[in-house]
């Protein structure tokens, strides 16, 4: 089947106007016709914020309780106890100097790259070069601790990072079309209560403004905001 023939199936498969519980969103996307590789799930929510104001940023990470799907290789810069702590926790690679003469020298054959505060002033002048590929450790994501340990664990186990653009959008993986609904519903409803608890406090009116789920090659299922909102 061709891309635009299935891109047209999958938009007959249902009302593109409804807006869906997330169990039914899911199921909906589960049920269209799909390509035979093992598609990522994907959820897009619009924010009510402006982040033009350097208060209304939206970034984080969230530990999916469900996994990501996905092997992820992790890199730590740290030295001493806390290099050993890292190792103990399954790290890819461990080093200090030596792992950031590699980068300079275009080296990122990581996923996640995990460092301590003493070690960012080795890692901060790489910013030109882990940018523009999302690498760059951050203390909003937890990539940038103490307790490296524990960020190898959730890193490994299940981690997802989101950011606001500039129109307020966030997309955050959700795992694998091959997971059942309900493991994509729990990875779902994490990511919605970390965003809720990143709300910045001056946002003012709706914060949830949209939402659809959608996978790597498929159009996107609504979900209905009201379903976004915690009670707090």
């Amino acid at each position: 089947m061709s891309s635009s023939k299935l891109y047209k199936a999958q938009m007959a498969a249902y009302n593109r106007e409804e807006r869906y519980s997330i169990l039914d969103a899911v199921n909906v996307l589960k049920a269209m016709p799909h390509v035979k590789f093992d598609e990522t799930v994907d959820l897009a929510i619009k924010l009510g914020v402006d982040t033009r104001k350097s208060d209304q940023t939206v970034r984080g990470a969230v530990a999916l309780p469900r996994g990501t799907g996905k092997a992820v290789k992790v890199c730590v810069v740290a030295d001493g106890a806390q290099a050993e702590e890292a190792k103990a926790a399954g790290a890819d690679i461990v080093g200090y100097e030596d792992v950031v003469e590699k980068i300079k020298g275009n080296w990122t054959d990581f996923d996640i790259l995990i460092a301590t505060p003493d070690a960012m002033k080795l890692v901060r002048p790489l910013g030109r070069q882990l940018g523009p590929r999302g690498l760059m450790p951050n203390p909003k994501t937890g990539t940038v601790t103490d307790s490296v340990g524990n960020a190898v664990k959730e890193a490994k186990a299940g981690r997802a990072e989101f950011r606001a653009d500039r129109g307020g959008c966030v997309h955050v993986p959700c795992g694998k079309l091959s997971f059942d609904a309900e493991a994509i519903v729990e990875n779902i409803n994490a990511v919605v209560d970390a965003l809720d608890k990143a709300k910045p406090a001056t946002s003012k009116g709706t914060y949830f403004i949209s939402c659809t789920v959608s996978s790597t090659m498929s159009p996107g299922v609504k979900i209905n905001t009201k379903e976004l909102v915690r009670v707090k």
